[in-house]
């Protein structure tokens, strides 16, 4: 039987809610599916950076490469200074790990509202594979004359055909892997960044030379918000950078019904990865019991698919949708589901 360490990061707000949640999925899973498991729990996040003005020790780092997977919960605090918290755990994890891969998965669950007319879930059911780090999120650039009329500020793209194409080569494979329709989609902007995603352009066209059975295409970052609104149907993997990435999977998030449902995954494909509810912490929310889990739970179905608990993975989530065809669960967001954050976790599990 196979004994898995997990480690997790409750984190801030409502972190530790939707992480508790989680956590009796992975139970009852583990029960059904004969596999033993165990959780090294961190208390990194903003209470512990107020007692203790540390965000993430390298130490911490080195315990993590020892794990099979990251549960994270949320980062963000009212306290602290936005960025020092983001900067300092998540983006530290995700560039310590190599957590080179952001996958997120957009998919409209049965009963579950969304503000596209006239789609269903057969509509909405496509992927993201955001590089994960490089592009403009590396910090790369500074200020001249900073706080003067002259002032200069600069921030650099770097992007690596490393970078570039072992992001590409995993969009491919993840395709063939989810064989659907078998569409990778690059959305860039070939005609403003030339430099940039001319190199995105030329690698994505020549790996795709190795995978004939993949339909490719080009769509201008602008034309696929638009896409993702008007035709989300046309979608099927879609490969992008850092900074389109992040930008078009918080539209992909609202069209499947909000960030109470939207998962992901911070991915090293040979090494740790790290899966979160991609939604904040929602601090005022915090200790009421009513903020919807599903998005962590969802989070929760991606890391056992990741370390090879791909059956399990399946189960948590036909328990998602068995439990949201019940009608029991009224809306995705905070204090609107008739049900209280732990009644939600305890009717999935029940359909484990």
């Amino acid at each position: 039987m196979k004994n898995y360490r997990i480690g997790v990061i409750p984190g801030d707000g409502t972190g530790p809610e939707v992480v508790r949640e989680g956590l009796k999925i992975l139970e009852a899973a583990a029960r059904k599916y004969g596999f033993k498991y165990e959780t090294i729990v961190y208390p990194f996040g903003g209470e512990h950076y107020k007692k203790t003005g540390e965000t993430l020790p390298d130490s911490a780092i080195e315990e993590f490469k020892k794990l099979d997977a990251l549960y994270l919960g949320a980062i963000g605090h009212p306290d602290v200074k936005p960025g020092i918290l983001e900067q300092g755990i998540l983006l530290k994890i995700r560039f310590s790990l190599d957590q080179y891969i952001n996958l997120r998965p957009v998919k409209l669950y049965p009963n579950v509202w969304t503000p596209i007319k006239d789609k269903g879930p057969e509509d909405i059911d496509f992927v993201v594979v955001r590089e994960n780090t490089e592009g403009l999120y590396v910090g790369a650039g500074g200020f001249l004359r900073k706080g003067t009329p002259f002032e200069v500020a600069i921030q650099e793209s770097i992007n690596t055909r490393k970078g570039v194409e072992r992001c590409i080569r995993f969009a491919f494979e993840y395709t063939i892997k989810r064989n659907k329709k078998k569409k990778l989609t690059l959305c860039g902007k070939t005609n403003v960044l030339t430099y940039a995603f001319d190199l995105w352009e030329r690698t994505f066209y020549e790996v795709a030379r190795e995978y004939p059975e993949v339909q490719t295409d080009y769509a201008h970052v602008d034309a696929t918000t638009m896409w993702m609104v008007k035709n989300p149907e046309w979608f099927d993997v879609i490969v992008t950078d850092n900074m389109f990435g992040d930008i078009i999977t918080d539209l992909g998030a609202m069209i499947q019904g909000g960030m109470g449902v939207a998962a992901g995954g911070n991915i090293n494909p040979e090494g740790v990865s790290m899966f979160e509810p991609i939604g904040g912490s929602a601090p005022k929310y915090t200790g009421q019991n009513v903020i919807n889990p599903i998005a962590a739970i969802c989070a929760l179905g991606m890391l056992l698919d990741n370390i090879g608990e791909s059956e399990a993975s399946q189960a948590v989530e036909n328990a998602v949708i068995k439990a949201l065809e019940t009608g029991k669960i009224k809306s995705m967001s905070a204090g609107k589901m008739g049900l209280t954050t732990q009644e939600v976790g305890d009717l999935i599990a029940s359909f484990i």
